[in-house]
């Protein structure tokens, strides 16, 4: 399939609709295809008015309006088209931008979708942000400027994890919005905080990958930046964007030695980073990977309007309120990855598993998994479930893993999707990344063929090579 004309079809959809309604997903790839969207059809002074999901499923369907208005179904839709069949959405009103594995609905009813997993390798790694700024490019060339909400969801999608880079169409997006000056792209140390965190709290909480005696060690990354005259004292608390680049050179070269010391990989030590000149430095919204956290907190925690406000522009109480939902996020996310660690998971042949109860919403324990991961068996991916506070009837399952154990043939969608459909519910995600809904009660029927099906890919993978 070709991109272009699809491209070309998504906008004449758009700009002949006299209303549109936006449903989008609540992450940070979901917020800045939403906002891309919103703001590229305001442009165009075309009603619109948005609608955010957790997910899409029966009792979430109901929020969208049973009107005339183009429904666009940004970062979801294309698996959930059985969905919108059952409510009779006609097809003329429906527009899907995703990067989801699509599922035909069993009816055969069609619908338009510009789905990044059909357009070859140079879009395997882009999120739904970067297919709503394509279609927002056509709509107008002035629309560049929303290059940076691309970059932010794709980031917070995780695109660039596995490459340390984004790869593909995305990595043009990138490079064209730097000619522009929307953007620089900087070589850093694998670091989350690079603006917002001391560079010893940054060195110190890297994980990806571990440097031997610095990660987890606080005191040490202090001791260190001050032996190297970066620190002044070890009450300094300078950012990685506040060094100069002799400093940059000089603690890079100083990591690299003590990795090769140890006899580590330096492979994952440096990854590209994307920073955006025109936010104030020292702020969470001044590089992709904090923005895209800051959005990812706002939608968590079911005020994603004030994430999309953000995108907008809003740097007012809006802003203030997403920096505070920021810090609340980021303290229950450690409380979390505590109570996982100290709690204990339970290791099966292929995967480790845990259930949270209603502890913690579940609109965060993949992310408080993720985290914990690293601090687990790197070999299996973690489960863990929890209940639903508003569904009492209904689990939420979380899965992650690392690249290290999808290059090894796991891919967490595939096992979800498959396990979930057996027991009446809907799983979804990324190979690296998933989740799903499964009806309460089923639980460990349902971990012990999760468990199975990922001892499969590994031994198929096995049998391949």
């Amino acid at each position: 399939m070709e991109i272009v004309p699809d491209i070309k079809r998504a906008v004449e959809r758009i700009r002949s609709a006299e209303k549109i309604t936006v449903i989008s997903h609540i992450d940070a790839d979901g917020i800045a295809s939403a906002s891309i969207m919103l703001q590229a059809i305001k442009r165009e002074c075309i009603p619109v008015v948005s609608v955010f999901v957790r997910q899409l499923e029966p009792l979430t369907i109901q929020h969208i309006p049973h009107d005339n208005s183009l429904k666009l179904f940004t970062d979801l839709g294309s698996g959930q088209q059985n969905l919108l069949e059952q409510a009779r959405i006609p097809p003329e009103q429906v527009l899907i931008l995703d990067h989801h594995i699509a599922q035909d609905p069993p009816n055969g009813t069609r619908y338009f979708q510009v789905n990044a997993q059909q357009y070859g390798e140079d879009y395997k790694k882009c999120s739904a942000a970067g297919i709503c700024y394509l279609v927002a490019l056509n709509m107008n060339p002035n629309n560049y400027d929303l290059a940076k909400l691309s970059i932010v969801g794709n980031v917070g999608d995780m695109m660039a994890r596995e490459s340390c880079r984004l790869v593909g169409i995305v990595h043009w997006i990138a490079e064209d919005a730097e000619r522009k000056g929307v953007l620089t792209a900087r070589t850093c140390l694998n670091c989350y905080g690079l603006s917002t965190r001391a560079l010893h709290l940054c060195l110190s909480n890297c994980d990806d990958p571990v440097i031997p005696g610095i990660s987890g060690n606080p005191q040490a990354a202090v001791s260190l930046l001050c032996k190297m005259g970066i620190y002044a004292d070890e009450h300094d608390n300078r950012t990685f964007e506040d060094l100069i680049p002799n400093e940059v050179k000089t603690l890079s070269s100083q990591i690299t030695e003590q990795m090769i010391a140890n006899g580590e990989d330096t492979e994952r030590l440096f990854s590209e980073q994307y920073f955006f000149p025109d936010e104030i430095e020292h702020t969470p919204l001044r590089n992709a990977s904090e923005y895209a956290t800051m959005l990812n907190a706002c939608g968590r925690w079911a005020i994603p309007y004030i994430g999309a406000a953000v995108c907008a522009g809003d740097r007012g109480a809006n802003y203030h309120e997403a920096e505070h939902m920021l810090r609340h996020h980021k303290s229950i996310i450690r409380e979390l990855c505590e109570y996982i660690l100290e709690t204990g998971v339970t290791e099966h042949s292929a995967i480790q598993s845990i259930h949270t109860g209603n502890k913690y919403p579940d609109t965060i324990v993949g992310i408080g998994a993720g985290l914990a991961l690293s601090k687990l068996n790197r070999d299996k991916p973690i489960l863990i479930l929890s209940e639903v506070s508003d569904e009492p009837e209904i689990i939420k399952v979380s899965m992650r893993t690392n690249e290290m154990a999808v290059r090894r043939g796991v891919n967490l969608q595939e096992a979800l999707c498959s396990a979930a459909s057996i027991f009446g519910g809907e799983g979804g995600g990324h190979n690296i990344a998933a989740g799903a809904y499964i009806p309460k009660g089923c639980e460990d029927d349902f971990i012990r063929k999760v468990n199975e099906l990922i001892e499969a890919q590994l031994t198929a993978h096995t049998e391949k090579c």
